[in-house]
Formats: C-alpha cells, sequence, structure tokens
C-alpha cells in the first residue's frame, strides 16, 4: 500500500517548492474561502496535496527534503 504525504499546513510558509518539485502531487489553496474566524491574511495560500500517488515516493521525498519548513511527512 503506497504511502500518503501529508502537509501540515499551520507550518506551511507558502514558499511553493514542493509544487515547483513535485506538482503532480502538491498544488496550493488559498485559504480566504475558509472564514473560521481566524485572523488569516487575505490571499495567503497553503501548499496541499491533492493527488497523493501522483508520483513516485523518490519525487515526493525530494519535495520533502526540500522544504525549508519542513512540513511534509508521511502520513502514519
Amino acid at each position: 500500500m503506497p504511502r500518503i504525504p501529508v502537509v501540515d499546513q499551520e507550518q506551511c510558509i507558502s514558499c511553493e517548492v514542493c509544487t515547483q518539485i513535485c506538482p503532480e502531487v502538491f498544488r496550493m489553496e488559498g485559504e480566504s474561502g475558509h472564514d473560521h474566524g481566524h485572523d488569516h491574511a487575505h490571499g495567503e495560500h497553503k501548499s496541499m496535496v491533492y493527488n497523493p500517488t501522483g508520483a513516485p515516493e523518490s519525487k515526493i521525498e525530494e519535495a520533502m527534503d526540500n522544504c525549508p519548513a519542513a512540513c511534509i511527512y508521511w502520513q502514519e
């Protein structure tokens, strides 16, 4: 069974490194559509996993290794 990558959006700094390395798995998602009463900056985008099996694990791990916030990990 393939491992599933996860992005900790609390730690994500919106650098887009993962989406540049592995766009088959990661993309940026805007938070402006989520109004939970939090004080988010409008237009701030965080990385998300939209296709967890879209690339080989080695390519996903390259994105993990290059993430400056170290916020991508394998789901346990």
